[in-house]
């Protein structure tokens, strides 16, 4: 049996490829074999990032999408080796067509039958864009009946609706069950640690590649206790 995680979010620019690159980052260090597939037509920019031999997959015919090319998404899955992890970046512009093709050929109920475990994740942020990504969220609830991964980024703002959390917000009560964990990114001075994030994205490097290379010493401690802290969110996640 494979593990197949895949990031769906519709609002773009809210951190969906970094779930992406910290989410394979944490299984290679946890001794997995990891396949990574990116998706998105517009910015490929899980696709950036070499030390994880991203496939890029192409789903466009000319200026459009082109549904029928997510067969080839659904022969790789299938074709995953016993014990592996796939993890999938797909973008705001192909959130629709994905879901609807994924929905409409009954991919997960095909995937299920083949003994792989099908586990989604999506974004929630803070500020502007709260209300889209809680869109996004209850979209997927509507559609699919998979475990969901929720990532609380509140790097734009804190994740409240009228003074209340996240965990108080109805779309979480109402589905406790079907959210396996909730995994909160670090929030840390903007200045130092939010800056050396901000450029390592950039650069499309891992942490592990950071601490190898020729990074000031405090770039990389700061680096460094970042992901340890991220780290330790995700392990007890149990992923």
């Amino acid at each position: 049996m494979a593990t197949i995680n895949m990031i769906l979010q519709g609002k773009g620019g809210v951190g969906k490829s970094l779930v992406a690159s910290l989410l394979t980052q944490h299984l290679l260090e946890s001794g997995k074999e990891v396949h990574c597939v990116d998706t998105d037509p517009v910015n490929a920019t899980f696709a950036g990032y070499k030390s994880f031999n991203v496939t890029a997959l192409d789903i466009m015919n000319g200026d459009d999408i082109d549904p029928r090319r997510f067969d080839t998404l659904v022969e790789l899955m299938m074709d995953l080796p016993d014990d592996s992890h796939m993890v999938i970046d797909n973008g705001a512009a192909t959130f629709v067509p994905l879901a609807s093709y994924l929905a409409d050929n009954n991919v997960f109920e095909l995937l299920h039958e083949s003994g792989h475990q099908i586990n989604l994740h999506t974004v929630i942020t803070g500020g502007q864009a709260l209300p889209d990504t809680l869109s996004g969220l209850n979209s997927l609830l509507k559609a699919f009946d998979t475990p969901i991964y929720i990532w609380l980024n509140g790097y734009f703002g804190q994740i409240s609706l009228n003074g209340k959390n996240f965990e108080e917000f109805k779309v979480f009560t109402d589905n406790t069950t079907r959210f396996p964990a909730l995994i909160r990114l670090p929030q840390k001075k903007k200045e130092t640690f939010g800056r050396d994030l901000e450029n390592l994205l950039a650069v499309k490097m891992s942490f592990h590649d950071a601490q190898e290379s020729s990074l000031p010493i405090m770039t990389r401690q700061r680096l460094r206790m970042t992901w340890n802290e991220i780290r330790s969110e995700l392990e007890k996640s149990n992923l």
